[in-house]
């Protein structure tokens, strides 16, 4: 079964690198040293990660794959696209949510905000969204979402990442029942074909990823789970 989805998504990903404004991402994870509740948590998780605009809006998405030592532990992955036939900055945004391991089906749909300066070093977009959880108990549900990314530096330094709040009824590994999740992964960036004396063509950025959560998944309050991570933007 792993080996089926994971040829799947290696189809689906190696013809989009044409397109352009993909990178992969290799994370090296923190969280089983930082609590004892994540003793089984992967080590290595990779991200493929593309974002394309065109004249109708712009089609997003991410895959993550976690690692252990006999192959592919997990999978998730998000598709969006947004819609805008017009000049206003509001457009409609429809999205997939869904993975391995007990994540159920997610589809989502409503209006986004974008906003970005001239130059395009800084972006910014926030989305208020209905969100259908297939299978839970309380499917119909909401979900708001910020996305962020700053060039700074001339470009040497990037600090991006999401917010997403939404309503989702679960229960922790302890039993404890939550109506909401609260999860933000900031990540900051050290590009380093953007120095002097660096090949323009050395696509390669060091840099850490910070996810901190609220009753995210199985968990039960607060989580800060910090990352090492490379990156190579194709």
């Amino acid at each position: 079964m792993k080996k089926t989805i994971f040829s799947v998504l290696l189809g689906c990903i190696f013809p989009i690198f044409a397109l352009g404004q993909v990178n992969l991402q290799v994370h090296y994870d923190f969280g089983r040293d930082f609590y004892k509740s994540l003793g089984d948590r992967s080590r290595v998780t990779t991200t493929v990660e593309m974002f394309k605009a065109d004249k109708y809006g712009s089609t997003f998405f991410f895959i993550d794959m976690d690692y252990g030592e006999e192959g592919i532990t997990g999978a998730y992955w998000e598709i969006s696209r947004q819609l805008r036939f017009w000049k206003a900055p509001v457009a409609i945004h429809v999205e997939y949510d869904g993975g391995l391991n007990f994540i159920n089906h997610a589809f989502l749909g409503g209006a986004a905000y974008n906003w970005n300066s001239e130059d395009f070093s800084k972006v910014f977009g926030i989305q208020v969204l209905y969100k259908y959880i297939v299978g839970n108990v309380s499917p119909h549900n909401f979900q708001l979402t910020a996305t962020w990314t700053l060039h700074f530096g001339g470009g040497r330094y990037t600090f991006s990442g999401f917010m997403d709040f939404w309503r989702e009824k679960h229960t922790d590994i302890n039993g404890n029942g939550h109506d909401f999740v609260f999860l933000t992964e900031p990540q900051f960036w050290i590009n380093l074909d953007k120095f002097e004396k660096v090949s323009d063509d050395l696509h390669l950025s060091f840099g850490t990823e910070w996810e901190m959560s609220t009753d995210f998944a199985t968990r039960d309050g607060f989580y800060f789970i910090p990352t090492l991570a490379v990156k190579w933007t194709f």
